[in-house]
């Protein structure tokens, strides 16, 4: 006869087994209707993509003027592609401000040389308080490209000084090592154009990691042979291509990355732009500026659009990926903490009643429920509270339900907007489809548990994120 611990333990075991399971058959389940309302929201967009009578509108003088916000710390590798490929962008009415943000490297020196800068004085008011700026400069080959150099004072410190001295309405902020295609300022700006009051617009991020570089430009979309790298470009694409996508339909959009978004920028002034001390200032910027827009009745939206791309480098080493996802999260944790008074607030719509309770339950307490659950899965089977069968469901909701997730996100791709060209590549995709739940979501989740405890000490720090620049040419296959 066992002793009676064994059998309470069994029995705590028992129902966590049970309420982990359901919650993450609940939370997958989530993700499966944003998939269901993803797939009308690509069809409408992929047509709209396509329409020629759009395209010359696009092309026209119709489309709003826009100020590009780049910040730059310690990108020295990447600033000079990443800068040509915003300065020879489609786009009628078009000025670039880079703030070198006091870098530790070569940044200022390497803009200096690429774009021959001289120094002009400040022709603008100040609206929003910034760290002390060295200076202001102009190039003699690019007449709208204007950098500031200044003291460091974090992401959302230079994008505030850009934004000072923005001359357009609309403002797209951008990261330094973000390529952007040609024509993806002019898809970006296609909502200002159908009729509707547009707060801001979020546009898709893909991975450049071994894609072919030219000038600023991937001409030649490829997936990476390196696991680590090709299960991020599989998660970017479920992210963006139904996570973000399936949010449209219910108004909730609580994200517009920060390596690639367009605002109207009298909304973010109102707001008092970019918060400092935040270190995923895109996501604190859109809820309070949700929060803006909902407390003074303005009736606006923020929908997110996927033909416009821009493309970004991922990291390629378990170091780097561990400090990125940990500050994701850290960052999610503080935003939603404090915003808690929108939380089942009928005030702010569905924003409140469905978007915040789902990134709070869904998102932030979801490492913390799959650990407990893995971990009483395993006790469980252990002291025989579970049994195989219960072991066996467990695997396929944690592990087939996002593989099956994933690998609807691998076939969206292939049939709407196939960035990737070769055949090579869509079968690379499925096979990082079906690994990625089996090693690598267990690993982000331990990365993103540490972010709790980094809360809690009110750790503010980014940490460093290695560059390696984008070649120009992919990489040469191993036999």
């Amino acid at each position: 006869m066992d002793p009676a611990w064994v059998g309470i333990a069994r029995a705590i075991l028992f129902w966590t087994d049970w309420a982990a399971l359901v919650y993450l058959l609940l939370l997958s389940t989530g993700y499966a209707v944003l998939l269901l309302l993803s797939i009308p929201e690509l069809w409408r967009h992929w047509r709209l993509a396509a329409d020629e009578h759009l395209q010359r509108l696009l092309a026209s003088d119709a489309l709003p003027p826009l100020t590009l916000l780049v910040p730059a710390y310690n990108e020295e590798v990447t600033i000079g592609a990443s800068l040509l490929s915003f300065l020879t962008l489609e786009y009628p009415q078009l000025e670039v401000v880079v703030v070198n943000d006091g870098s530790k490297d070569a940044t200022m020196q390497a803009l200096v040389r690429e774009f021959d800068l001289y120094e002009v004085p400040p022709a603008f008011p100040v609206t929003i308080r910034t760290k002390p700026v060295r200076g202001y400069y102009r190039s003699r080959r690019f007449a709208r490209l204007l950098v500031i150099d200044k003291e460091n004072g974090g992401k959302a410190d230079s994008l505030n000084a850009a934004m000072n001295a923005a001359r357009h309405p609309f403002v797209v902020a951008v990261d330094a090592d973000t390529l952007i295609e040609p024509d993806a300022l002019m898809r970006l700006a296609r909502p200002f154009l159908l009729g509707a009051n547009v707060a801001a617009v979020g546009g898709t991020i893909r991975v450049a990691n071994d894609c072919t570089v030219e000038l600023g430009r991937v001409t030649d979309a490829r997936v990476s042979n390196q696991w680590i790298v090709g299960c991020q470009v599989v998660e970017y694409l479920r992210a963006f291509l139904f996570g973000r996508l399936g949010w449209n339909s219910l108004g909730g959009n609580l994200i517009i990355s920060g390596a690639f978004g367009l605002f109207r920028k009298e909304y973010l002034l109102a707001i008092g732009g970019y918060k400092t001390g935040n270190v995923t200032e895109d996501m604190d910027l859109v809820v309070r500026l949700h929060r803006y827009l909902r407390e003074n009745g303005i009736a606006a939206t923020l929908p997110f659009i996927p033909d416009p791309v821009a493309w970004t480098e991922v990291p390629t080493s378990t170091q780097v990926l561990s400090r990125q996802r940990e500050r994701w999260h850290r960052g999610l944790i503080g935003t939603l903490w404090t915003h808690r008074a929108m939380l089942f607030n009928p005030r702010y719509g569905s924003i409140g009643m469905l978007a915040v309770p789902f990134y709070l339950f869904g998102e932030m307490l979801a490492p913390v429920v799959e650990l407990v659950g893995w971990l009483a899965l395993f006790l469980g089977l252990a002291l025989g509270a579970v049994d195989a069968g219960f072991a066996a469901l467990f695997f396929a909701v944690a592990i087939g339900y996002g593989t099956f997730l994933s690998l609807w996100a691998v076939v969206l791709e292939e049939t709407s907007f196939k960035r990737y060209r070769r055949r090579v590549d869509f079968w690379k995709l499925i096979g990082f489809a079906l690994i990625e739940g089996l090693g690598y979501r267990q690993m982000t989740v331990f990365y993103r548990l540490q972010s709790f405890w980094k809360h809690l000490r009110g750790v503010e720090s980014w940490g460093t994120m290695t560059r390696q620049g984008f070649g120009t040419k992919p990489p040469a296959l191993k036999p």
